[in-house]
């Protein structure tokens, strides 16, 4: 007889078996889920005849800004450089068409400030399309 006593083995939950089961569980309720309603109200939208409307395409307006901060809209230099100039020439430009594309030409040495108080000025007046320019690698100006 082996009356040795037998080392005591302390109990182990596997949590193998668990991880697989809320991990299925994450899997399933993320499969189940919808994260967009798109789809819930019908909408019966009106018809219009098939011929697009031809709309004129004027000239982007430019907004050019200096190294010194001063700014210029389509070639007419602006009497100082605050914001309320700059929006007063815009809306002598563009009328009431906030839908015309704008191109925005700062100087490579322009302050930051500057160009950004410029694409502020257009976005509180409404324009959508506004492009910066740029020139390919190599051929800019050298001092």
């Amino acid at each position: 007889m082996n009356l040795k006593p037998r080392a005591k083995e302390d109990p182990e939950v596997n949590l193998i078996s668990l991880i697989d089961v809320v991990l299925m569980l994450v899997v399933f309720f993320m499969l189940s889920s919808t994260f967009i309603e798109e789809g819930r109200v019908r909408i019966r939208l009106p018809e219009a005849s098939s011929v697009p409307v031809t709309r004129e395409r004027s000239e982007p307006i430019v907004v050019a800004v200096t190294q010194q901060g001063r700014y210029i809209v389509n070639g007419r230099e602006l009497i100082n450089s605050s914001a309320e100039t700059l929006r007063a020439a815009l809306v002598r430009e563009a009328g009431t068409d906030r839908s015309m594309r704008v191109t925005v030409r700062a100087d490579a040495r322009a302050t930051h400030q500057s160009v950004i108080t410029a694409m502020d000025v257009l976005g509180r007046l409404g324009f959508s399309e506004i492009a910066i320019a740029t020139v390919k690698e190599g051929t800019a100006e050298t001092p």
